[in-house]
């Protein structure tokens, strides 16, 4: 099976237009995808490629783009004839995806899994709801906050001598979730995920779906790279699948000062500070204090989300 075919057999079965991140993960589900010759690292970007090039190049094509919907959408012309297009569109651009009926939080524990399996960062949620209130409280502090400890990989003797040279190795991750990236919500998600990870030595926009039409995949791309924000997209089928798509550019000092202003406005981030000095006097780390890791199988069967 080609990536097309798979394409092709995925819209006939739900006979609706889909994102092509939607055609794959409805294809994965229904395990078309161990019928294909090869699959590659980046899957979601082939089939885009696939189709776009038939679109343009094969006068047969039987994929045809869907016009004015956002995210971009691919149907089927022989079954469009069947379909009232007008009504169509006024359908697929909704706020909220029908193909998502979780929340930002209920990604927390796919984040977490992948970074400690993956990174050795130990996360911890920051409750909004527990800020100081202001106005403008979601532009002050990420969704979740990390924290990369050398203590597993340095002798005793470096730990303490890393102390006397104010080099303590350890570094510092911030994460803004959001559910989707998509043309609507690029720029203000973008920017909330700049303004919330200044004082950190790394910072990630983190999400389950990403667009993939080609024009978002280059504005995403300029943006991380001007910025250096990074981003991660989170598999919630197949949580070791999740990756890093853009990396973040990481910085040597973090910012004091405006650590100690979050500190002050949420207890939540206060207490992760005060475990992280914890647990390097200690020399040992108190990994029930931290965000709980779930083992992979209770993600995928037992916690894991609905997606259709």
């Amino acid at each position: 099976m080609t990536f097309l075919e798979l394409a092709e057999r995925v819209l006939r079965d739900v006979n609706k237009p889909l994102t092509v991140s939607e055609i794959w993960e409805i294809g994965k589900s229904k395990g078309y995808h161990k019928k294909l010759n090869s699959i590659g690292k980046t899957p979601i970007n082939t089939i885009a490629a696939r189709i776009y090039v038939d679109i343009r190049e094969n006068p047969s094509s039987k994929f045809i783009k869907i016009k004015d919907s956002k995210p971009i959408r691919f149907f089927l012309k022989d079954l469009l004839n069947k379909k009232d297009i007008n009504v169509l569109i006024n359908n697929l651009n909704t706020s909220e995806s029908d193909s998502f009926k979780f929340k930002e939080k209920d990604l927390h524990k796919y984040l977490s899994y992948y970074v400690y399996n993956y990174g050795f960062i130990h996360t911890k949620t920051i409750s909004h709801e527990e800020s100081s209130k202001s106005k403008f409280s979601q532009w002050q502090h990420p969704d979740v906050v990390g924290v990369y400890f050398p203590i597993g990989n340095w002798e005793e003797e470096i730990i303490e001598f890393s102390k006397h040279v104010n080099n303590t190795g350890i570094k510092l991750f911030s994460y803004e979730i959001k559910r989707e990236l998509n043309f609507n919500n690029l720029r203000e998600s973008f920017f909330q995920a700049v303004s919330n990870s200044s004082w950190a030595s790394e910072g990630y926009l983190v999400t389950a779906y990403i667009e993939t039409d080609e024009e978002f995949m280059q504005e995403i791309k300029r943006l991380s790279n001007s910025f250096g924000i990074g981003i991660m997209k989170l598999d919630v089928d197949d949580p070791d699948s999740s990756e890093i798509i853009y990396p973040a550019k990481s910085k040597d000092n973090v910012d004091i000062d405006t650590m100690n202003k979050l500190a002050q406005i949420n207890p939540n981030f206060k207490e992760f500070l005060k475990r992280i000095d914890s647990d390097l006097m200690t020399k040992e780390i108190r990994k029930e204090k931290y965000d709980k890791i779930y083992e992979r199988d209770e993600l995928v069967n037992g916690n894991g989300l609905k997606k259709y």
